[in-house]
């Protein structure tokens, strides 16, 4: 049985981001979802030990990543290790995935429309390419909140100058995908602040006109 309502815990964690031949400094925001007894996290980011201590004892169900590029996967392995859960990734970003981890297979994939349960609340899959190709999305519900990785963050799009990426892509999964959540909706981000949908939508067509 489930103890204790369910809750979203945050963490910061830093190190570095790589891609195309530059790294650069980055604190990533670890999300974990669950209540007294289980848990999943959401983009296991550069400290492994920092997260099970987080964890502080609760089964860990997954290990989501909302994208592949190193800076959010970097610690899953051995988180996975450490606590046995499984590491689950959108297939399509694979090929990333490869770059930074190539002897560690993932554990199950992720699809649109998934639903993942952890401590009775649904985590509903929506994939958003854009930031990625295989860029997911995590819509809470019953918390009021959709984790949104790099796709959305306050203040704009997840940057698309890079390889994998494309910005009317990413502008076509945030109008569909998020835009469409209820307003009262809270993005929790895969770095910096939080925002709510409300805060966002009105911003779309500035987005388009500056190109990023």
């Amino acid at each position: 049985m489930a103890q204790g309502p369910a809750r979203i815990d945050h963490l910061v964690t830093a190190g570095t981001f790589s891609l195309d031949g530059g790294t650069w400094d980055v604190e990533n925001n670890v999300w974990i979802v669950g209540d007294d007894t289980e848990a999943v996290v959401i983009d296991a980011a550069h400290d492994a030990a920092a997260i099970e201590a987080a964890l502080n004892g609760r089964t860990l169900r997954a290990i989501v990543c909302t994208h592949a590029h190193n800076d959010h996967i970097d610690a899953a392995p051995a988180l996975a290790a450490a606590t046995g859960a499984p590491i689950l990734l959108h297939p399509d970003d694979l090929p990333l995935w490869k770059m930074t981890h190539p002897d560690r297979a993932l554990d199950g994939e992720l699809s649109d429309g998934q639903v993942l349960t952890v401590a009775g609340v649904e985590l509903t899959v929506l994939h958003t390419p854009g930031h990625a190709p295989g860029a997911v999305c995590l819509y809470a519900p019953a918390l009021e909140t959709v984790f949104t990785g790099d796709t959305l963050f306050h203040g704009g799009p997840g940057a698309t100058g890079r390889s994998f990426s494309h910005f009317p892509t990413i502008i076509d999964s945030i109008r569909e995908r998020l835009f469409s959540l209820p307003e009262g909706t809270v993005v929790r981000t895969g770095h910096g602040d939080s925002t709510t949908v409300a805060d966002e939508s009105p911003h779309l067509a500035e987005w388009i006109h500056r190109g990023h």
